[in-house]
């Protein structure tokens, strides 16, 4: 038994779910009037099977639903049951939520997830996604219930959700002091860093981090998908050769699919944190001769926004 992923299905809700959010998701950081207007307009309507369903307990906590078995919706219906008290969300946003999954032939419950930090990742609202379809533009603490039609590859499944809050695209920890002999870091208004290599100093032998704000917020474990913003330079010149920031979102990817470096900066980190790490070739892309086609033989210094973090196991119990 899976769970379907809100943050990656069609409308159809056709795919099943091996991890909620786990990708950046679709949807202008910078959204316009009309994109706004379009997110409320994608709210799928409430129908018989979603109003049907009778949910127990407070809005933003795990729930308890019941309704008449089975319970066989034609489409998707989503029926507000709480409208929130927060503010009105918007395309491109980054938002937490979670949710109690029930099977809707039997009304049994299939798991209850993102009440915990570290179950779920932030995902980006759009109105061509199911969790768009969802929530609409609706407001921080909304709850809802969602109820899906079963398809070829999914059972019809009810959704008990809950809108968490916003997250934002760039770290918002306590700022910390770094540490001397690191390159410094100067942010932009909307947190992009530019990273300046100090003048005539070589560089580690040995990859070091410093933490330049720390989150108070989940810590990243081995293998977690980690949702990160980042910018990558060479020690040599001080030349950017990556950044998020300049493609235009967030990436999520498990820290064991990076170089050893950069997974040594992710994991023992918490949520809301930005990372200043400095990566010898012996923990990046291997020893060589400097070039400008790859980077081998190079130092790379990241400064890395830690937004989200999820477990690989949340939201796949076991069958």
């Amino acid at each position: 038994m899976r769970l379907r992923p809100l943050a990656a299905l069609s409308a159809a809700a056709a795919a099943v779910l091996i991890l909620a959010g786990c990708a950046s998701g679709q949807g202008s950081a910078q959204p316009t009037g009309t994109a706004a207007a379009d997110l409320c307009a994608a709210a799928a309507p409430s129908g018989s099977a979603s109003d049907s369903v009778k949910v127990d307990g407070e809005a933003g906590k795990p729930s308890k639903a019941t309704f008449s078995t089975p319970l066989e919706p034609k489409e998707l219906e989503v029926t507000v049951l709480d409208e929130g008290k927060g503010a009105a969300v918007k395309p491109g946003e980054f938002v937490s939520y979670a949710m109690t999954a029930y099977n809707a032939k039997t009304g049994e419950e299939l798991a209850t997830v993102g009440y915990t930090p570290g179950e779920f990742l932030p995902s980006q609202l759009s109105a061509n996604s199911v969790l768009g379809q969802v929530f609409g533009c609706g407001k921080i603490g909304t709850r809802v219930v969602a109820t899906f039609p079963a398809t070829d590859k999914a059972q019809a499944e009810v959704y008990v959700l809950d809108l968490l809050g916003t997250v934002p695209t760039a770290a918002w920890g306590e700022p910390q002091g770094a540490p001397a002999g690191f390159p410094t870091v100067a942010l932009a208004d909307n947190g992009a860093p530019k990273v300046t290599i100090p003048e005539g100093q070589d560089p580690p032998a040995k990859t070091e981090v410093a933490v330049l704000k720390k989150g108070d917020g989940y810590t990243v474990n081995k293998g977690d998908y980690a949702l990160i913003q980042y910018t990558g330079v060479r020690w040599s010149n001080g030349a950017t050769f990556d950044s998020t920031w300049e493609k235009g979102s967030p990436i999520a990817y498990p820290t064991t699919q990076y170089v050893p470096g950069f997974q040594k900066a992710l994991e023992g980190q918490t949520v809301g944190s930005q990372v200043l790490v400095v990566i010898p070739p012996a923990d990046g892309y291997g020893e060589g001769k400097i070039n400008e086609t790859d980077l081998k033989g190079e130092t790379i210094v990241f400064v890395v926004d830690i937004l989200g973090a999820q477990s690989p196991t949340a939201g796949s119990p076991e069958e």
